[in-house]
C-alpha cells in the first residue's frame, strides 16, 4: 500500500491544478472576444468559488476524507445518490480524456508537420488509443508516481507556457503590436439576446470543473485541515487570472473566424512571434511539446482521481469484487482497464460520429463532458445545501461562514449555474460549420445522455440487491471498510 500521508501542500495543489488549469482551453475563451473577461469573472466567482468552498467544507468533516463525493452525498442524501454522484464525476472524465488527447494530437501534428494525425479520423482514433492506454498503464505504480507527473507537468506544461505567453503578449504591445479585440463596455458585456452567447459559456464552466475531484486524495495530505482549504482557494484566484490573460493574449492576434479550437493556442504563439521575426516557428514547436506535456499531466491526474472514489464505493459492494482489487501499490488496475475500454468506445463515437469534422468532434466531446459533469454538480450542491439545512451541527475544520445566509448564497449560486449550464449544453454552438453539423451535434449529445443517465441507478439497484447493507444502515462505515480491505 502507498503512504497515506505522502502528499504535501504543493503536491496536492499541483495535482489539483493539473486537473483544472489548462492552456489548451484558451482558444475557447478567445472566441468570445473581450467578453471572455465577463464570463470568466462571473463563472469564477459565482460557480468556481462556490464549488471550491463547498468542497472544502464537506471534505474536512471528520471521517469524510475518504471516498470524496461518494461519501459527502452518501451521508447527506443517501447512498444511492452518493454512488450516482461519484459515477457521474468519474464517467465525465471518460469523455474528457478524448478532448484532452485531441489537443495533444493537434499539437503533435503541428510539431511534426503531419496533418493526417489531426484530419484523418482513423489515424486520429488510433492516436487517442495509443496515448490514453500508455497513460493508463503508467498509473499502475500508484499515487506518489501520479503526483510526481502532475508536479512536473504543471510546471513544464502549464506554468512555463502560460508565463511565456503573457510575457510575449506584454512585449508585443510594448513594441507597437495592435490587438484585434475591441476593449470597451459594449464588447465586455455579452449580447444575451443571442442564444449562442449562452452556449459559449459552457466552455468557461468546463475550464473550472474538477476542483473537487482531487478531494478523494485529501486523506493522503500531511495536514488536510490546514492545507486543503488553502490549496483550493489559491487555485481559484490563480485560475481566474491565468485564464483571463491567456484568452486575451490569443484573441488579440488570431482572428475569431480563423481560430481553431484544438490548435488555437499554437496559432496565438505563432501570431505573437511573427511580430518579432519571420524565423521563430521553431519556438512554437517547442511550446507545443511543452503544452502537450501539461495536458498529459492533466489526463494522468484524471485517470487516478475519481477512480479512487469509485474504488471506495466498490469496496462497499457496489461493484464486482474484481474491479475493487488493487495491486501492491494500492491501484485498482482492473477498474482502470475497464475505464480504458469505455474511453475507447467514446473515442470511436466522438471521432467517427462527427464524420471527420474536427470542430464538431471537439465541441461534442466538450459539451458532453459538461452535461454529465453538470449532473454531478447538481447533486453536489443539493448535498451541500442539505448539510447546511439539516446537519449544520456536524463538526468540520473549515466553514465558508458562520452565517447561514452566506452558506446558502454559495450553495444556491452554484446549483443555479449548474442547472443553466446543463440546459444550454444541448444547444449547437454557432461555430459549427456545415448544414448537417448542428443536427449531428445534437444527436450525439442526446443519444449519449440517454445512455448514461440511468446507468448508476441500475448498477446500484442490482449490486445492493446482491450485496445488501445491514438492517438500519443507510451508508457504509468507510473507515471500517478500509480496515477490512487491508
Amino acid at each position: 500500500m502507498t503512504n497515506k500521508k505522502s502528499l504535501t501542500l504543493f503536491g496536492f495543489f499541483a495535482l489539483t491544478a493539473s486537473m483544472v488549469m489548462t492552456v489548451y482551453e484558451y482558444p475557447s475563451f478567445a472566441s468570445s472576444g473581450f467578453s471572455l473577461v465577463f464570463f470568466l469573472i462571473i463563472g469564477g466567482f459565482f460557480w468556481f468559488l462556490p464549488v471550491a468552498l463547498c468542497a472544502a467544507e464537506m471534505a474536512t468533516v471528520k471521517g469524510w476524507d475518504t471516498g470524496g463525493v461518494y461519501t459527502w452525498s452518501g451521508h447527506l442524501l443517501g447512498e444511492k445518490w452518493g454512488f450516482a454522484h461519484i459515477f457521474f464525476q468519474w464517467f465525465q472524465g471518460t469523455v474528457g480524456f478524448v478532448t484532452m488527447i485531441y489537443f495533444i494530437l493537434s499539437a503533435l501534428s503541428y510539431v511534426f508537420n503531419f496533418d493526417t494525425l489531426n484530419t484523418n479520423p482513423l489515424i486520429r482514433f488510433m492516436g487517442v488509443l495509443l496515448i490514453f492506454w500508455t497513460i493508463t498503464f503508467s498509473q499502475f505504480k500508484g499515487t506518489s508516481f501520479s503526483a510526481k507527473i502532475s508536479r512536473y507537468g504543471f510546471i513544464i506544461g502549464i506554468l512555463i507556457p502560460a508565463v511565456f505567453l503573457f510575457g510575449l503578449t506584454i512585449a508585443y504591445f510594448l513594441t507597437g503590436g495592435t490587438s484585434l479585440l475591441t476593449f470597451d463596455l459594449k464588447t465586455f458585456i455579452p449580447d444575451f439576446s443571442k442564444v449562442n452567447t449562452l452556449v459559449v459559456f459552457v466552455s468557461f464552466i468546463l475550464a473550472y470543473a474538477g476542483i473537487e475531484a482531487s478531494a478523494t486524495h485529501a486523506n493522503e495530505m500531511k495536514n488536510v485541515k490546514r492545507d486543503y482549504p488553502i490549496a483550493v482557494l489559491v487555485l481559484v484566484v490563480l485560475a481566474i487570472i491565468l485564464n483571463t490573460m491567456g484568452g486575451l493574449s490569443i484573441g488579440s492576434v488570431v482572428p475569431a473566424d480563423k481560430l481553431g479550437l484544438s490548435t488555437g493556442v499554437l496559432q496565438g504563439f505563432k501570431g505573437l512571434l511573427a511580430h518579432f521575426g519571420p524565423n521563430l516557428d521553431w519556438i512554437v514547436r517547442v511550446i507545443a511539446i511543452l503544452i502537450s506535456m501539461g495536458v498529459l499531466a492533466e489526463a494522468t491526474a484524471w485517470v487516478v482521481g475519481p477512480s479512487w472514489g469509485m474504488q471506495v464505493a466498490g469496496k462497499t459492494g457496489l461493484l464486482p469484487k474484481n474491479l475493487s482489487k488493487t495491486n501492491q501499490h494500492g491501484v485498482p488496475t482492473q477498474f482502470l482497464i475497464l475505464q480504458g475500454i469505455i474511453v475507447t468506445i467514446w473515442a470511436a463515437i466522438l471521432t467517427f460520429g462527427g464524420n471527420g469534422n474536427n470542430n464538431l468532434s471537439f465541441f461534442a466531446s466538450m459539451s458532453l463532458t459538461v452535461i454529465i459533469y453538470s449532473i454531478a454538480y447538481i447533486i453536489f450542491f443539493i448535498a451541500y445545501l442539505a448539510l447546511v439545512y439539516k446537519h449544520d451541527d456536524i463538526d468540520r475544520a473549515f466553514r465558508i461562514s458562520k452565517s447561514k445566509v452566506i452558506q446558502y448564497f454559495f450553495g444556491l449560486s452554484g446549483l443555479l449555474f449548474s442547472i443553466i449550464v446543463f440546459l444550454i449544453s444541448f444547444i449547437p454552438p454557432a461555430q459549427l460549420q456545415g448544414s448537417n453539423a448542428p443536427k449531428e451535434y445534437f444527436m450525439i449529445l442526446i443519444v449519449s445522455f440517454i445512455l448514461v443517465i440511468f446507468v448508476p441507478f441500475i448498477i446500484y439497484h442490482f449490486m445492493r440487491k446482491k450485496n445488501p447493507l445491514p438492517n438500519g444502515v443507510t451508508m457504509p462505515n468507510l473507515e471500517e471498510e478500509e480496515e477490512n480491505a487491508k
